[in-house]
């Protein structure tokens, strides 16, 4: 972890990022796919920007008799001599129900957000650990999550 932090401070060093986001959109809604280890999960997907640089995506997914719902904040910034594509930074509550119980889970994301200029889709990619704080605790490293929303504004 201690590498990641050094890794994207010095790319902001280096000016291969730009802290200012220009937002290409307001909200968009689509599909939203959480993979990794375990079970993939599939379902709604929506994406809100309330401020220029920051945003909130929920999700509801289901898979193998799990239903999941993650609600996240994205700090978002530009990426030098890009358009469209944004990296972001966030974190947020998930609660997955699982055979009638429920777990709760603290979910850090990184990743990278594209929208295409010329057509009203939007695309994105994250690293989301799961750190779960109910039941007996745990990590699991290697979750993803990939978003396909049409841009309604």
């Amino acid at each position: 972890m201690q590498k990641i932090s050094i890794f994207i401070i010095s790319l902001f060093a280096l000016g291969l990022f730009k802290i200012s986001a220009q937002v290409n959109y307001t909200t968009s809604v689509g599909l939203g796919i959480d993979f990794g280890t375990g079970v993939s999960l599939v379902g709604p997907s929506a994406k809100y920007f309330f401020k220029p640089n920051q945003a909130a995506q929920a999700e509801v997914v289901f898979g193998s008799g799990i239903t999941g719902v993650t609600l996240l904040y994205q700090y978002h910034g530009s990426i030098a001599s890009t358009n469209g594509l944004r990296w972001f930074a966030g974190a947020g509550p998930s609660f997955t129900f699982i055979g009638g119980g429920t777990t709760f889970s603290a979910r850090p994301n990184v990743g990278l957000d594209y929208k295409i200029e010329t057509i009203p889709l939007n695309f994105s990619f994250d690293w989301r650990p799961d750190f779960l704080i109910s039941d007996a605790g745990g990590f699991q490293a290697a979750r993803f999550g990939i978003g396909m929303r049409y841009v309604i504004d």
